[in-house]
């Protein structure tokens, strides 16, 4: 029923957001169109979890704050009922077992045969440059066996930039990579395997966005 409703909504969100942002879409063939999978995209924006599933050929699933599926009133219902159509799962991340309990909801996607999406800096770039992976998402792709499509958004941030509060019109572009199998890591020790295939998938997303390597992970302010 969820994706049945997800769909609809797309069909009228995907129209509304290309009349108003003409997003430039590469690589769309590259997505899997059935059986598990995970788009691993670099994150410079709140609206990203937006534009992934919005360009996608097939519905996919993000983590979101579980704050956004407990507001009152219509603000909060409207948020709700739209993190909800657009496959939202909620997570609290106030959470000492927040990390694991993500991992789980996320393999739990997975092994449903969905698409889920995963941002492997862990938070949004404020500065630009691409931050280096932690390696959540190759755990993921091995425990579940599913290949890893590298994404790269390019103009997001200039729609919504960390801070505003609402969009503003801007050329956005999402290129979706060829897919990373990890059986071509199933030789290595499991963390070799790990380190190895995530650093792939951010060399790849890399060269979809000609990012700056930060070189280092990317650790939210402290007030986040």
């Amino acid at each position: 029923m969820l994706i049945v409703f997800f769909r609809a909504v797309r069909q009228v969100l995907i129209p509304l957001s290309h009349a108003a942002y003409r997003p430039v879409i590469v690589g769309k063939e590259n997505v899997p169109r059935t059986g598990g999978v995970l788009l691993a995209s670099n994150h410079l924006s709140f609206i990203d979890s937006f534009a992934i599933p919005l360009a996608a050929p097939r519905p996919v699933h993000f983590l979101a704050k579980s704050d956004y599926f407990t507001g009152t009133g219509p603000v909060g219902a409207f948020r709700r009922q739209l993190f909800t159509a657009m496959g939202a799962i909620p997570v609290d991340r106030n959470s000492a077992s927040a990390a694991q309990e993500s991992l789980d909801a996320a393999l739990e996607v997975l092994n449903a045969g969905l698409a889920f999406g995963i941002y492997p800096e862990g938070t949004r770039s404020r500065d630009g440059r691409l931050y280096r992976g932690r390696t959540g998402v190759a755990w993921l792709a091995l425990t579940a066996a599913v290949p890893v499509v590298p994404v790269g958004l390019i103009g997001t941030d200039d729609v919504q930039p960390v801070g505003r509060s609402f969009p503003r019109l801007a050329k956005v572009t999402v290129k979706f990579g060829e897919p990373i199998h990890p059986d071509a890591y199933a030789g290595l020790p499991a963390g070799r395997a790990r380190r190895q295939l995530t650093d792939d998938v951010m060399a790849a997303i890399q060269d979809l966005t000609g990012q700056e390597p930060a070189g280092v992970y990317n650790d939210a302010p402290a007030s986040a």
